[in-house]
């Protein structure tokens, strides 16, 4: 059986800022491109059979400057790998949101409801999700590796959903920008094999 090779997307301006960036689709930054180019010979030694990518931008140029795959048979974008809609708090960092909610915590308080584009999602929301992609991604795995390029909350709670964990304890797997992370089974039961790691 193949790993899941977890991809976090380089560093944009909102990630460097620690704003919550769901939706809005933001390029990387200078640093973001190198994270990603320096991402290029780990990823250049595993047997990658498909890559999966996030539609958006921060992620298509992810797995480009990677060497990765996007398109034809061993490529494509999954809407599913977007980043969690964080509704109301789109482009707000979690320390201003605390001065209006003290003790504000995602993971257990959620979001509110933002405007057309950004409604908002539940933690269970982006966990079916997250199933709706592993569903995809485990047949895959029967013939190799198989890379996702995505984003931080959403390949945390994907995490959980390897492990059977409720979505929600995803809180316990912090993930960096522009890192590679393995997802694999021993024994046959599912396992994180490498986590939270940058490429050089």
């Amino acid at each position: 059986m193949g790993q899941l090779i977890i991809v976090r997307h380089g560093e944009t301006e909102w990630s460097r800022a620690r704003r919550h960036t769901g939706r809005t689709d933001l390029p990387l930054t200078a640093r973001g491109e190198e994270q990603a180019r320096a991402l290029r010979a780990p990823l250049a030694r595993r047997a990658i059979v498909r890559t999966l990518v996030s539609p958006a931008e921060r992620a298509r140029r992810t797995a480009e400057l990677a060497g990765l795959p996007m398109d034809g048979p061993a490529g494509g974008v999954d809407a599913d790998l977007w980043e969690w809609d964080y509704g109301g708090y789109e482009g707000i960092t979690s320390a201003r949101i605390r001065e209006d909610r003290p003790g504000w915590y995602l993971w257990e308080d959620g979001v509110v409801p933002g405007d057309a584009d950004h409604p908002g999602e539940s933690v269970e929301q982006v966990g079916a999700r997250a199933d709706a992609v592993l569903a995809r991604v485990r047949p895959l795995l029967d013939e190799g590796d198989v890379a996702l390029v995505a984003h931080g909350h959403f390949l945390r709670v994907l995490t959980a959903r390897w492990l059977g964990l409720e979505p929600a304890l995803g809180r316990l797997f912090a993930l960096q920008t522009g890192t590679l992370s393995e997802l694999g089974s021993e024994h046959g039961r599912p396992v994180v094999s490498a986590w939270n790691i940058p490429p050089n």
